[in-house]
């Protein structure tokens, strides 16, 4: 079976078994704690072995979401290559939103991996009832493939970042203006004449100021020019920078 028939295969089999209530904060960064369960790769052979289950654990951590770089659904670090050409295969099912949405760079980290001597069913039950004993509430339970169990984890982060666009980020950014519905009511970015985002520019305009003061590296500021293809209609300005009073 080939890689991209893999990946899909690990897709159709994901499972949330529990998912939190919240979203992502539009104001401050996120953390999700998350439980990947699945059935050892080796049973495949082992038949007779078990009942196992493979538990994955760990947390997504996600900065302040801003409407900026397109291309956020890749931004991801500690997750596999599987995993990455999962989200590019999720995003082309979203083309709209994978376009036109905000930079919300997040990192896995913290993975702990250990295997218990229970079927999936009752590891579940048991972690659901340790996740209320201890009032933890940003916390999801995820039924994969063992050998591809990050792209189940994938998935999931795909459909809370959807769920966190359209519920929370999306109506924020539209009444600063930053978005606008197109004619089949989906989300559009609201451009200037150039074609740079209202939000892009923004953010350049403060990215100015703040090179102006010293706070922030002009290389910051010459690669999201060059990120947005806008570099020679800023030029002038950035050169400006350098000239001593």
């Amino acid at each position: 079976m080939n890689s991209p028939e893999r990946i899909k295969y690990a897709l159709e089999e994901t499972e949330i078994l529990r998912s939190p209530d919240g979203l992502i904060s539009t104001n401050s960064a996120t953390t999700l704690h998350f439980y990947v369960l699945a059935e050892p790769a080796y049973h495949e052979v082992f038949k007779n072995e078990g009942p196992e289950t493979k538990v994955r654990r760990g947390k997504i951590s996600w900065e302040k979401p801003k409407l900026l770089t397109p291309g956020y659904l890749v931004d991801m670090e500690g997750f596999s290559s599987e995993a990455r050409e999962a989200m590019k295969l999720i995003a082309r099912q979203n083309p709209d939103l994978a376009g036109v949405l905000y930079k919300m760079r997040y990192k896995r980290e913290e993975e702990h991996t250990s295997t218990v001597s229970y079927d999936i069913n009752e590891t579940f039950k048991r972690l659901e009832r340790r996740i209320e004993d201890e009032g933890k509430d940003f916390v999801v339970i995820i039924k994969g493939i063992d050998e591809l169990w990050d792209v189940s984890l994938t998935k999931y982060v795909q459909e809370l970042i959807i769920k966190s666009a359209y519920k929370s980020q999306l109506p924020y950014y539209e009444n600063k203006g930053f978005l606008r519905r197109d004619e089949r009511g989906l989300p559009a970015v609201t451009r200037n004449l150039e074609g740079l985002p209202l939000a892009a520019k923004e953010e350049i305009e403060k990215m100015f100021a703040e090179v102006k003061s010293g706070v922030l590296d002009p290389a910051k500021l010459k690669q999201e020019l060059d990120q947005w293809g806008v570099f020679r209609a800023y030029e002038d300005r950035f050169f400006d920078l350098f000239k001593k009073e």
